[in-house]
């Protein structure tokens, strides 16, 4: 049986931090505020990966009041999951990625983005894929104060 999961993660951009997108570090003098490195390309795929077989949340999971998780490393947070829907008997058929960012453009930064993921999820980059767009202005996205990512997931029974 196959079966569909979307996520979707939002997060401030701050001084003081690191922008951190789908475990690439991206050079900027803004990053993601939140317990964990706040990569939200990570959380939106992880949250997807969950929903798929109905297993929560990545809240539920890595609570953002637990001390072990402050400033780690969401690609770790990732590899967890990616463990928990084989665990189940699945694995990835396909992944649809969203990244919505004013500021810094990150299309040079898509592909180091895919190549990491998909070692990480050991899937062929044919099975990802990752778009960058911008807001137009609108919104916490588009005024520069956010960063937002959304994913699809389709996963297959073994």
């Amino acid at each position: 049986m196959d079966r569909i999961g979307y996520g979707e993660d939002i997060h401030q951009l701050v001084k003081g931090r690191k922008l951190v997108l789908g475990g690439i570090e991206i050079p900027f003098d803004k990053g993601l505020l939140g317990h964990s490195d706040a990569d939200v390309v990570c959380h939106a795929l992880a949250d997807a990966l969950l929903g798929a077989l109905a297993l929560g949340d990545i809240g539920q999971h890595f609570p953002d009041n637990d001390p072990q998780y402050k400033n780690a490393d969401s690609t770790l947070l990732l590899a967890d999951v990616y463990q928990l829907i084989l665990a189940n008997g699945y694995e990835i058929n396909n992944i649809d990625l969203s990244i919505s960012l004013e500021r810094p453009h990150i299309a040079t930064y898509l592909l180091a983005m895919r190549k990491k993921l998909c070692s990480l999820l050991s899937i062929a980059l044919d099975v990802m894929s990752i778009k960058a767009m911008t807001n137009e202005g609108l919104d916490a996205v588009g005024r520069g104060e956010a960063c937002r990512a959304t994913a699809i997931v389709l996963l297959r029974e073994k």
